[in-house]
């Protein structure tokens, strides 16, 4: 059994190292996104980058105890934190405070808590357990439901609420589960299905059908000489046109207005600097201003006349862009490839399935996080209200990345190969 200063010892100090360097410059933007005439110096609690400190503050304790359980814990007891992680986002529907129109926090004394941050990493604990115990390689259906059971319950809870962007951020387990053996097709249907979505909104559906028929007869031509069955081919196009025919209806009916509108912003489609796209046009114009070096700290003209609304949230990276430039962007941008690198490169060191399946889904949950969130600040994405991770502001948000983070930097000090 190994002693507790063996394990401080295995700690990935990098994955750590970065970690604070994210967090720390998180700090320094949230200061300066949200520094008001009224701020009474770095420890004015009552602001919200003091709040944010108390927060990262109580991280600290937090990391301790993640750190101070036995490794064995996490892969004992997943199922029975993933059920109360359920039951914290079941209990919204009687107990949650809403907000901006979602019931997705708890409000316990001025400070609001929201669960599904915490059950992404109950979702990947659970997911972790039920792959590495059932010891397949997620060949056989019943195993594959099982999978998407697990995902699909905290999913439906939190659509209920509704939040979507924490939703999509559960699209992150198809890389885990192809790590583990899950066929490529389920990725390839995937990104397929995005890909004919986006293309029938931008080019309009009989331009779509007629791009997929054209591809499919150019691959069955290419192919005719190892005499594949047409069948296929004429199963695959028909599936196709059925969903590129459907996305209309799925655009007008299923779809919120501000949904349709964010989209076809990002398309084209509309211009509305004023509304619904004011924070993407405001926060464009903020990276834009940044140049290479920046405008320097807290110097930012559309951080300090607050034309961007929640720039200390979602936004946050707008920030950096105006005042630490394009060189100060690049090394944020580094530093979040370098950590998810280093997280996958240790998930392939660990000894058991378990740890390395955590780990691939920490790397996947914080990429898609961070994806998402940078191209949202860019106007490639629409805004879908998904935060930066360890540098947006929120305790809840930091609480839960943290919690994800290090639970795997305890399994990966127990269970991996050096």
């Amino acid at each position: 059994m190994m002693t507790p200063s063996k394990t401080y010892v295995r700690f990935d100090w990098l994955i750590i190292f970065i970690y604070l360097a994210l967090v720390i410059v998180g700090w320094l933007n949230i200061y300066s996104a949200s520094l008001s005439d009224n701020a009474q110096g770095f420890f004015d609690f009552s602001q919200i980058y003091g709040k944010q400190m108390i927060w990262m503050g109580l991280s600290v304790v937090l990391i301790i105890f993640v750190l101070a359980l036995e490794a064995k814990f996490y892969e004992n007891y997943a199922s029975i934190i993933y059920i109360a992680s359920v039951l914290s986002l079941a209990g919204l529907f009687i107990f949650g405070k809403t907000i901006a129109g979602a019931t997705a926090w708890y409000d316990l004394g001025g400070f609001s808590i929201q669960p599904s941050e915490f059950a992404k990493a109950a979702t990947a604990l659970a997911l972790s357990k039920y792959v590495s115990d059932i010891q397949t390689n997620l060949k056989d259906f019943k195993d594959q439901l099982a999978a998407l059971i697990l995902l699909a319950i905290p999913v439906i809870l939190i659509l209920l609420q509704p939040d979507p962007g924490s939703v999509l951020i559960y699209a992150a387990f198809i890389f885990p589960l192809y790590r583990e053996g899950l066929h490529g097709v389920y990725l390839f249907v995937g990104v397929g299905a995005a890909v004919l979505f986006v293309a029938t909104l931008a080019f309009g559906g009989i331009w779509t059908a007629a791009g997929v028929t054209l591809i499919a007869a150019f691959q069955f031509y290419r192919k005719r000489k190892a005499r594949v069955n047409i069948f296929n081919y004429i199963t695959v196009i028909g599936v196709c046109l059925l969903f590129i025919f459907s996305v209309s209806y799925i655009f007008n009916n299923v779809f919120k207005q501000h949904h349709r509108d964010r989209f076809n912003i990002v398309l084209g489609k509309e211009v509305d600097s004023r509304g619904i796209g004011y924070n993407t046009n405001q926060s464009e114009i903020a990276v834009s201003n940044g140049g290479w070096l920046g405008k320097g700290w807290t110097q930012g003209t559309q951080t300090k006349g607050n034309f961007v609304p929640e720039q200390h949230t979602d936004y946050i990276f707008s920030t950096v862009g105006e005042e630490w430039g394009f060189i100060g962007s690049l090394v944020v941008v580094l530093l979040f490839v370098g950590l998810i690198t280093r997280i996958i490169y240790r998930a392939e060191k660990q000894k058991n399935q378990f740890s390395r399946i955590y780990g691939y889904s920490v790397a996947a949950i914080l990429f898609l996080h961070f994806f998402v969130n940078i191209g949202m600040v860019l106007g490639i994405f629409p805004t879908v209200g998904i935060p930066l991770p360890f540098i947006s502001y929120g305790g809840s948000a930091l609480w839960g990345f943290t919690i994800l983070l290090f639970i795997f930097v305890k399994l990966d000090a127990v269970n991996s190969h050096y």
